[in-house]
């Protein structure tokens, strides 16, 4: 049966008059932005029956509210994500139409948050990037940023290309704000915790580590403990991969993981990464943490769960994904 009977079959409910008066009440509703109150004065009935006809009105058709969104993002489930987790935001967007590869996803999400960083940052924001490739994409599509600090969260993964390195992200990012630039050169995974230690007093990176006490905004991206989902995974050795693994690991943030219920992982990699660690990372304000594709849908619900996070940007499938977990284990809010 074709769209245009259905409405029609549908609009039948209402009889002619009936429709007239619907779409008058309809209009001054949703249009005109007059009370119910008002409306049952108006037309002489009451206001419970204003709202019967409103919904009556949308049900059949006769009435029908669309979304321009100001990117391709489903509003539906960008509310519903968010409302499940208890989020400030969740930027969900649309399916692309045919199939949408991994490099091509990590585009349109880049780009999304390249949108929101450029619209929400401020001259007084102190802004922190942890190692991602579609941190990196971000910040390549940033074409102006005011004036601020931004900071590396995180060391180089080891084995990545030049264009990938964490340092040029940071460095990038810097040049398009002309605010001052915190790196860490260094790499991400140390052999054991006296390096670690020496490093980081290090006076340069010691300077960038000072700075995370400052951070206002974050930018991360969500790593499921499985490999070629994590920076750090594929940065161990298979047996501190599988100790990890037996501890319950789902997720990792910025070298720091998670269990499935949003707990942080105390365990020997802590002590030999160079990165911000969990609590620090979870009093900054903002947090925008992009977890997408859908082999990483329980992380991302071990991270949203963790409370750390305050705008989730994601894909269709993988928050269909996201809302199946919330709904058989429903998140506990603080």
């Amino acid at each position: 049966m074709s769209t245009s009977r259905q409405r029609s079959q549908r609009s039948q409910r209402f009889g002619l008059t009936e429709s007239v008066q619907a779409a008058a009440i309809a209009r001054r509703f949703y249009l005109q932005g007059v009370a119910k109150l008002e409306i049952a004065e108006e037309f002489g009935i009451s206001r419970f029956k204003v709202a019967r006809i409103l919904d009556s009105a949308r049900e059949s058709g006769l009435v029908r509210v669309e979304f321009d969104m100001p990117a391709q993002l489903d509003p539906v489930l960008c509310d519903e994500v968010g409302s499940a987790y208890g989020l400030r935001q969740a930027l969900v967007l649309e399916r692309a139409p045919g199939k949408e590869s991994r490099t091509e996803m990590r585009r349109r999400i880049g780009a999304l948050a390249a949108r929101l960083l450029s619209e929400t940052a401020t001259a007084d924001d102190v802004i922190g990037l942890s190692w991602a490739r579609s941190v990196n994409v971000m910040t390549e599509q940033i074409e102006s940023l005011p004036r601020c600090p931004i900071v590396q969260l995180c060391g180089v993964q080891a084995g990545i290309d030049m264009h990938d390195r964490s340092v040029d992200t940071v460095s990038r990012l810097a040049g398009v704000s002309g605010g001052a630039a915190y790196p860490i050169f260094a790499p991400l995974v140390l052999p054991d915790r006296r390096t670690t230690e020496i490093l980081r007093r290090q006076p340069g990176i010691a300077e960038t580590f000072g700075q995370f006490r400052n951070l206002t905004k974050a930018v991360v991206s969500i790593g499921a403990w499985q490999e070629g989902e994590s920076t750090v995974y594929d940065s161990l050795g298979q047996a501190e991969r599988d100790a990890i693994s037996k501890r319950g690991a789902k997720a990792e943030v910025a070298a720091r993981l998670f269990d499935a219920d949003g707990n942080v992982l105390s365990t020997g990699l802590a002590h030999h990464v160079l990165a911000i660690g969990a609590a620090e990372l979870h009093r900054v304000p903002e947090v925008v943490a992009l977890g997408y594709s859908p082999p990483k849908a329980e992380a991302v619900d071990a991270v949203l769960r963790s409370g750390m996070v305050s705008t989730l940007i994601t894909d269709a499938g993988t928050a269909r994904l996201v809302l199946d977990l919330a709904a058989r284990r429903p998140p506990l809010r603080s």
